[in-house]
């Protein structure tokens, strides 16, 4: 084993020890895949499948750390300007994990609710179809959540949320002086598990947050930590310093 290999577990178990608050909710950027294929010279999909891998390395981690809500920002609406075999593949990807969702013991042992947020009109029919399978099999589960963003674009979702309310004001099921936040994030949402943002996440050494949850995230203030990692080679190392961000801010609030 070499010193890195040596180094980084005690450097993890640091880590871990610092880490006295734990958010409920963090929600992930995930960047790099593509850049990850170019520094490797590979193709574009593998960078995607090897960020597929990490993506679940993740989810282990957080389940293991206790972390009860992820949200993966996986597809925006501006993805859809991609190359369109780029698309048809991610696509072809989105089917296959949403599919194997179904038989996955450890989504039924660990009771984890799958769901899907974004504008599903803008989804192919067949993708909806296998989501919608998926987010049945497990809706009765509350354990733990995990919600895809896919065809999403925060902007665009307020939209839909204000047209929601307008239509209901006008059909008198909801009275315009009683509107509250409340009322908007049952528009945004529809019923989805999505509880305000404790930490964002964004590798691949951008710093935005490129318009991922304003209303659950900007709203709630919450604590953002860019990284510089690739999402296909993000560690447990990284994920564990971006809690440590979350747990200083914490104690500052205290």
């Amino acid at each position: 084993m070499n010193l890195r290999g040596q180094i980084e577990p005690l450097y993890e178990r640091y880590l871990n020890w610092q880490c006295k608050h734990i958010p409920a909710h963090i929600a992930i950027i995930q960047d790099g895949n593509r850049r990850y294929a170019r520094l490797n010279n590979v193709g574009t999909i593998d960078g995607h499948r090897a960020g597929a891998e990490t993506t679940q390395r993740v989810l282990e981690w957080a389940q293991d750390l206790g972390i009860r809500t992820i949200t993966l920002y996986s597809f925006s609406t501006e993805n859809f300007k991609r190359d369109p075999a780029e698309v048809d593949y991610l696509f072809e990807l989105f089917k296959r994990k949403f599919a194997e969702i179904r038989e996955d013991d450890r989504v039924h042992r660990n009771q984890i609710r799958v769901q899907m947020i974004g504008d599903r009109s803008m989804l192919p029919h067949d993708l909806l179809e296998i989501i919608e399978a998926a987010e049945d099999a497990t809706r009765h589960y509350s354990r733990y959540f995990l919600n895809i963003a896919l065809a999403y674009g925060g902007r665009n979702e307020i939209v839909h949320a204000a047209r929601g309310v307008v239509a209901g004001v006008r059909e008198g099921t909801v009275k315009a002086d009683a509107i509250t936040p409340k009322t908007v994030e049952y528009y945004l949402y529809d019923g989805i598990h999505l509880p305000p943002v404790d930490l964002i996440v964004r590798t691949g050494n951008e710093r935005r947050t490129s318009n991922f949850l304003p209303w659950m995230a900007n709203g709630n203030e919450c604590a953002v930590y860019f990284c510089a990692p690739y999402w296909p080679v993000f560690r447990k190392i990284d994920l564990l310093r971006a809690i440590r961000v979350y747990d200083q801010r914490v104690r500052r609030r205290r």
